[in-house]
């Protein structure tokens, strides 16, 4: 039985699940090119289906998510979501009334689906789109919460665990806290939207020049570069309080926006962003410590777009109360699609959990598409040998390569198949990779990708394995030296932790180990900034002559950019 999961607001996106496995999943960014890209997915479930030889016939069941007032009303009036898709990514000149216009948007999200009504018209729209690409499966909607909990439930392969989920708001929710076991999710609390933690960041983030649901890390790497202030005299530290397994928040949206602009206005952004940053770690490791305490569970999976915050992952990790922890790689809206259709697989078929072990469940493309597309755009190339060590030697002399392999990465992470490699010790490349590649904000490090049995070696406090750079975690002291430019101000870093899911990117680490004595790159997304992860090889190559980048490993193809 295949079920395939679809979502259609923000970076929307599709997967496919068999047997409660996710065979295939991709979001509409990396196609349309529009990055966090809004709207019904047409392009995400056509390639979908292609990368899996399948008719829209042979598509079982379609599960969808979130019915609320707001996702409804975008359904009905698909402009509204493209105006505050533009407006959100300040694609357009700031339009009059931005306050109210913010207003509305709290107001509505806010709203349950009013007793069914929206559910029903909800499945009215998406059974007249996906009819018009032929699909006619039975088609289940799932609660938002509900499905970020699946997506991090059904992948943990845990038999037993505690599940918290939190975001801004969907189904006029912030989060939930649930218990896993025997393949059922039992919610125990939930978070209403009023209290959203999610919303505040996103407020912050706006107020402090960024863009709302993409740029919320940035606000986190600039918290490192304020001196520390005392809990005491942080100004938002009254925002938020935990009471047992309920987070609540002083104000409502709109109150609390006025309160942080006042702050806003006489502090500067770096001590905003520490506050902000301090107010989120403390309220989410008391959450956590509550909720395992309450349920005696010591494995925890977590979803959400919260659980993006890698800093805030780091001190909830190091908890005592917990013993293994997993993160869904797609923590944010964009993994709903993909949960929805394991939830739906499991309430359908009884599925079990599974361990997601890697998160290559995107498209690939063969060495004659890849030659092809080469020999277009005219580039010296040369054909096999070994690729990795070739790459392996050009990074160990300080420099880069553009490194395009096999399946593409499934989540905003890149994971060594659309990735950026570089050095993991050279301020020089990091600073050149900053400047002409990726054009980004000084102060937002770069990630490592570093082979599992170097990871104790060079970070502090590893109880385990994160594949899928979902956590922060301390540099040793005497090892900052061999790897400052994956490193931030603090010492901290977000490492890739490699196994053997893939063995090409391993083999690439082997040999930057055997050259230079440690086994970790500089790996950052393939992409320019404020743009999608590449997809195809087209992509590739034109951000290799945009850039002016020499080296790139394509498949099976070491390509040399002359010019």
């Amino acid at each position: 039985m295949y079920i395939l999961g679809i979502w259609d607001g923000h970076d929307a996106g599709a997967a496919i699940a068999e047997g409660g496995v996710i065979k295939v999943a991709i979001n509409e960014e990396r196609l349309s090119k529009r990055k966090l890209d809004v709207g019904f997915p047409r392009l995400s479930i056509q390639a979908c289906l292609n990368y899996l030889g399948l008719k829209p016939t042979d598509i079982n069941i379609v599960a969808a998510s979130t019915s609320d007032f707001s996702k409804t009303l975008t359904r009905i009036f698909p402009s509204l979501k493209e105006s505050y898709y533009l407006f959100r990514r300040r694609k357009i000149e700031k339009p009059r009334f931005v306050g109210l216009r913010r207003a509305f948007k709290y107001n509505t999200t806010t709203t349950g689906n009013l007793h069914g009504i929206c559910k029903r018209i909800s499945e009215y729209y998406l059974k007249k789109e996906l009819k018009n690409l032929g699909l006619a499966g039975k088609l289940y909607i799932v609660d938002h919460h509900l499905a970020h909990a699946a997506g991090a439930c059904y992948a943990s392969g845990f038999s037993k665990a505690l599940c918290l989920t939190l975001d801004g708001v969907g189904d006029a929710l912030s989060g939930s806290v649930n218990i896993f076991e025997n393949g059922a999710i039992k919610r125990i609390a939930e978070i209403p939207a009023r209290d959203s933690i999610g919303i505040f960041f996103e407020q912050v983030t706006t107020l402090l020049g960024f863009r709302e649901l993409e740029d919320e890390g940035k606000v986190m790497c600039m918290a490192d570069y304020s001196y520390p202030i005392e809990d005491e005299k942080n100004r938002m530290m009254d925002f938020f309080s935990v009471d047992g397994l309920k987070l609540k928040a002083r104000f409502p949206a709109t109150k609390m926006y006025s309160h942080i602009n006042r702050i806003v206005w006489n502090h500067p952004r770096e001590q905003v962003a520490y506050m902000a940053q301090r107010v989120l770690e403390k309220n989410l490791t008391k959450l956590f410590e509550n909720t395992l305490e309450e349920t005696g569970l010591r494995n925890v999976c977590w979803a959400g777009g919260v659980a993006a915050n890698v800093k805030a992952n780091m001190r909830i990790r190091l908890l005592p109360q917990i013993k293994n922890w997993f993160v869904f790689p797609h923590m944010g809206d964009g993994g709903l699609a993909a949960g929805a259709a394991l939830y739906v697989s499991n309430l359908v078929e009884g599925t079990k959990p599974y361990r997601m072990a890697d998160a290559y469940l995107g498209p690939e493309y063969s060495d004659d598409e890849i030659e092809d597309e080469i020999k277009k755009n005219k580039l010296k190339y040369e054909e096999g040998g070994d690729i990795a060590e070739h790459a392996a030697d050009i990074i160990s002399k300080e420099n880069y390569v553009f490194w395009f392999q096999g399946r593409m990465e499934f989540g905003p992470r890149a994971l060594g198949n659309r990735s950026i490699l570089a050095p993991a010790g050279s301020e020089r490349i990091k600073d050149l990779l900053n400047i002409k590649v990726k054009k980004r904000e000084w102060y937002q490090p770069f990630c490592p990708s570093v082979l599992d049995t170097e990871s104790r070696r060079l970070f502090k406090d590893v109880n385990g394995v994160d594949s899928f750079m979902t956590m922060a975690y301390m540099a040793k002291e005497d090892k900052v030296d061999g790897i400052k430019s994956v490193i931030n101000v603090d010492g901290s870093s977000r490492p890739q932790m490699l196994q053997d899911e893939n063995k090409g990117y391993r083999r690439l680490l082997r040999q930057v180990k055997k050259n230079t004595g440690n086994g970790i790159v500089l790996n950052t997304s393939f992409n320019l900034h404020g743009f999608p992860i590449v997809l195809t090889p087209a992509d590739a190559i034109d951000t290799m002559l945009k850039t002016n980048t020499r080296y790139m490993a394509m498949g099976n193809f070491f390509v040399e950019n002359k010019k």
